[in-house]
């Protein structure tokens, strides 16, 4: 069974983690944090997009390469 000090410690926990996303969402800077976050994201989709796209090429030039080789 909890203690009643673990559910105090619970319910704190709670409290203090709704105050944060409060702050994060309706607090001062909000809107650049936001954006900052958007920027971020769309910087990290866009390595991802580059990086396959580069594994493909090599892998292509690779074959290619392999097929001219044995003519």
């Amino acid at each position: 069974m909890s203690t009643i000090k673990e559910k105090t410690l619970k319910e704190l926990e709670n409290k203090v983690n709704d105050l944060e996303s409060f702050i994060a969402k309706r607090g001062i800077g909000s809107s650049y944090l936001s954006r900052a976050e958007k920027i971020q994201r769309n910087f990290n989709i866009g390595l991802f997009v580059g990086g396959v796209a580069l594994v493909g090429g090599i892998v292509a030039y690779t074959l290619l390469k392999d097929e001219e080789d044995e003519e």
